[in-house]
């Protein structure tokens, strides 16, 4: 059986920026690095504007004299604050992650990363979760505090399996969901449940979506996917082609068994963009679905 290995970091994974955690707190650090911070705006569909392969930000001065509460701070590049905030309107050329993430350079790319996240979940996070309380933005954006307890809440990812099932030796399983064109194949993927570990989600992910059982059950790598909040932890699992292919909850329209030849084949004609018409497209660079099914193929 052929072991494989991802053979680049996924690209929502690839971030270069310092996080700089040590200053979220520090109010007066922030407020002297506002004077020459820069700010990335980003609009409700997740859209900024892009100059090639860079994010354009602006001046944080020329939203406010100091740091914004409703600004988040995304860490320190090259010794200058960088922060990112909500708009309404943008103007020049934009892009988001999903048609331009693979194609911005690291730092760019962990600076959007960020910031789509954090933004997606103050979006949603004005009301505690204990008592329903209205909640304000606290350590630059990375907490919210309950303006009637005091209680303190953070930023979610929930952890997501995505796992590619092969045969050990020429074949992978691909998936269509119901909503997917025909052409449209991926790999399997779904979330963990409470009390479940990573392993075990694999392994009833697959049983519930395509009554597989898998085994050898290995991890790969993962990807931050701020749709709207989520972390993709990548596998590798075995399984039985001659075990029967039942659609057990209803999420998938239909699987197959593909050779090492047709995904090679498919990897070529292109992406889910491609209009090739071809049988087989599989998804783009910027999933780590993409890399797990290119691995695999280049393996022998």
């Amino acid at each position: 059986m052929a072991n494989f290995e991802l053979s680049e970091i996924p690209s929502l994974s690839r971030s270069t920026l310092d996080r700089a955690e040590d200053l979220r707190a520090d109010e007066q650090a922030l407020k002297q690095g506002w004077t020459n911070a820069a700010l990335l705006r980003v609009n409700r569909r997740g859209q900024v504007r892009i100059d090639g392969s860079t994010l354009v930000l602006d001046a944080a001065t020329d939203l406010a004299a100091e740091p914004a509460e409703d600004a988040v701070f995304l860490g320190v590049d090259n010794g200058r604050h960088v922060w990112a905030v909500r708009t309404d309107d943008l103007e020049g050329t934009t892009g988001d992650l999903r048609a331009s993430g693979s194609d911005l350079d690291d730092t760019s790319a962990g600076m959007l990363t960020t910031a789509v996240a954090l933004l997606n979940w103050h979006a949603s996070a004005n009301f505690s979760s204990i008592d329903g309380s209205p909640t304000r933005p606290t350590k630059a954006g990375w907490s919210r505090i309950s303006e009637s307890t005091g209680h303190e809440e953070f930023p979610r990812s929930d952890p997501a399996v995505i796992c590619l099932v092969h045969d050990g030796a020429e074949r992978v399983l691909l998936a269509r969901q119901h909503t997917w064109p025909e052409t449209m194949f991926s790999i399997l993927a779904g979330f963990v449940e409470a009390g479940e570990s990573m392993e075990a989600c694999v392994a009833r992910e697959i049983k519930e979506e395509v009554g597989l059982d898998v085994h050898d059950i290995r991890y790969l790598g993962s990807q931050p996917w701020p749709f709207p909040r989520s972390l993709m932890i990548g596998f590798a699992a075995v399984g039985d082609p001659e075990q029967t292919i039942e659609f057990t909850d209803g999420e998938i329209a239909e699987a197959h068994w593909f050779t090492r030849a047709e995904v090679r084949e498919a990897l070529a004609q292109g992406d889910w963009t491609s209009k090739s018409g071809v049988r087989l497209l599989l998804p783009g660079s910027i999933s780590i679905a993409r890399g797990l099914v290119t691995a695999w193929a280049a393996s022998d």
